[in-house]
């Protein structure tokens, strides 16, 4: 079976995303709500799709700043809706928006998204499901999984003889932690 660290390396934009992103632990919830919307928007569509219009996601999103997203009125709605550089699908835009307010909400009882995610950690992929679905929307099974395998919270995102695994293991990733209690 071919995986991620087969493919990726030496590709212009899959192998900078797994050398230096994907499986290692973010922290900051800017970074961590970007990687959820990015999730989101590739459901249907393929991950190069999405890193080759990452950049125009960056801009049109404006950096990913949750509190500028959750103010998205109507006009900064149908602004997203007519820009080309991402892709324009009703749904995904709205649940960009509305999990910017929600993540907002969570940042209000737990202090972070990051402090959210932890203290639901570790729990088997199943629940976090539930968990997502309940508070994010446009989060099914597969969304839930790339984005916890991406963001350090389940163990999977590379092999153990990628290079970059023994990388991400001295940042010590939230399924590490767990493994390890």
């Amino acid at each position: 079976m071919t995986s991620y660290c087969d493919i990726a390396p030496g590709h212009p934009f899959h192998g900078p995303y797994h050398d230096r992103e994907y499986g290692f632990p973010v922290r900051d919830d800017d970074r961590l709500f970007e990687r959820l919307v990015l999730e989101i928007n590739q459901a249907g569509l393929s991950w190069l799709t999405i890193l080759k219009k990452r950049e125009a996601f960056t801009a049109a999103f404006e950096g990913f700043e949750i509190a500028q997203v959750a103010a998205y009125d109507d006009a900064a709605r149908a602004r997203l809706l007519a820009d080309a550089g991402i892709i324009r699908n009703r749904l995904k835009v709205d649940a960009a928006i509305e999990n910017a307010r929600r993540v907002q909400a969570l940042q209000a009882s737990h202090g972070s998204f990051g402090a959210w995610l932890d203290a639901h950690h570790p729990r088997p992929h199943g629940e976090w499901v539930k968990l997502f679905k309940a508070h994010f929307k446009f989060t099914g099974g597969e969304i839930c999984r790339e984005f916890l395998l991406s963001t350090g919270y389940l163990e999977g995102a590379h092999r153990p003889d990628c290079p970059v695994y023994a990388e991400i293991l001295e940042q010590e990733p939230p399924w590490l932690r767990a493994s390890t209690r």
